[in-house]
């Protein structure tokens, strides 16, 4: 919908495409979805969930046997993003390195866009 002939919205980095099959694989998932929704401190927040089915206006991305979907609304807020799967010794989870956010909240899991 928003994206650029031959590039794709979102990448994924080898770590996150992994975790992201794996996921895929355990219940059967068609892959994983990826939007936002108001909330949060800064404003918006990433929503992720599991996809039994392809919705026809996702915007589905696969790499290295992952599959992500975009919700049609977030498309536009998505595009260029990479995912990232990081582990720490505290945590571990999905990182979105955003060049389409203009702010965030200290804990990284609530942003701003530009005119919002």
């Amino acid at each position: 919908m928003f994206g650029i002939p031959g590039k794709q919205a979102v990448t994924m980095t080898p770590a996150a495409a992994t975790k992201i099959a794996k996921l895929m694989e355990k219940d059967g998932h068609q892959g994983l979805r990826i939007g936002v929704k108001k909330g949060g401190c800064a404003g918006m927040e990433y929503t992720m969930e599991y996809v039994a089915e392809v919705d026809p206006h996702d915007e589905v991305v696969e790499q290295d046997g992952a599959r992500v979907m975009i919700a049609p609304m977030a498309q536009m807020f998505l595009f260029g993003t990479q995912i990232d799967y990081q582990t720490s010794l505290l945590e571990s989870g999905f990182v979105f390195n955003n060049p389409n956010v203009t702010e965030a909240c200290g804990c990284g899991e609530s942003i701003k866009f530009e005119g919002m």
